[in-house]
């Protein structure tokens, strides 16, 4: 069994790539250790259509394979920005009013961070050899304006946090696509990954990457197969509010039954 991590009580994969359907044993194993449920994706990439699947792009064909509009603002974006990575001591001075501010703009109200919880947060990716930091500063003013903390795995990267200050989303200087495009350049083309990785499919549904990428910059979905198994207390509340989860107004119950749709397949 490949490793797993817990995040957010639930047990889910390090690489979604190799995991495979788990046995009882197996799942029985992990709860025993914690968390609350068991997060399953297996058949990566399969070709059925399914409720479940990752963004991912697994080709880098430059500005050309791009929609002349996204051509034209990529090159509005890095006339604009400098666009490179850093190292996390860097980022944990310049980051926060980028986070911050992308938090409070959220479609989904959340908890906007707090400067000692995103020192901690960035203190805890930095020992992590496989996180990479990138940054997006204004080439006139020198303003750091986004930021982005990614995951370098054996063939694939996974873009976890992708953060810009909003007055920068408004202004037309198209900050997010100098640095998607450069980020896909370096990962696909310049380290030759198998491909990059936005994650699963949306739960919370907070922002409108997963469509830009796909829209903007060839990202497709990676279909897979999704098995979830709870703690038998959390089971049965499951089966109790399912049939109401459109009445739900708890932000992280409705986030549970949404993902529960999936597997049934009713979303």
């Amino acid at each position: 069994m490949i490793p797993y991590r817990l995040y957010k009580k639930a047990w889910v994969s390090i690489d979604e790539s190799k995991e495979t359907l788990l046995s009882k044993s197996d799942i029985n194993q992990l709860l025993d250790r914690g968390g609350w449920m068991v997060r399953n994706v297996y058949n990566f990439d399969t070709p059925n259509v399914t409720s479940f699947w990752y963004v991912i792009k697994d080709s880098f064909g430059g500005l050309e394979e791009l929609s002349s509009g996204a051509r034209r603002d990529v090159r509005k974006s890095l006339r604009t920005y400098d666009v490179f990575r850093i190292t996390a001591a860097q980022l944990l001075e310049i980051g926060y009013p980028i986070y911050s501010s992308a938090q409070e703009a959220y479609r989904v109200k959340c908890n906007v961070i707090s400067i000692e919880q995103y020192k901690n947060l960035i203190e805890s990716l930095a020992s992590d050899s496989s996180k990479d930091f990138w940054v997006i500063r204004h080439k006139e003013s020198g303003e750091y304006i986004a930021l982005a903390i990614n995951t370098v795995k054996e063939v694939s990267c996974e873009y976890n946090v992708l953060k810009c200050k909003p007055k920068a989303l408004r202004d037309g200087t198209q900050p997010y696509y100098g640095l998607i495009y450069e980020m896909n350049r370096y990962y696909l083309d310049e380290l030759g990954l198998r491909y990059v990785n936005d994650g699963a499919r949306s739960i919370t549904e907070h922002s409108n990457i997963q469509p830009f990428l796909m829209q903007k910059f060839k990202f497709r979905k990676a279909y897979c197969n999704l098995k979830i198994t709870y703690k038998w207390w959390l089971n049965i509340i499951i089966k109790l509010l399912y049939p109401f989860r459109k009445l739900i107004p708890i932000g992280r119950v409705k986030a549970l039954l949404y993902m529960e749709g999936m597997v049934r397949g009713d979303i």
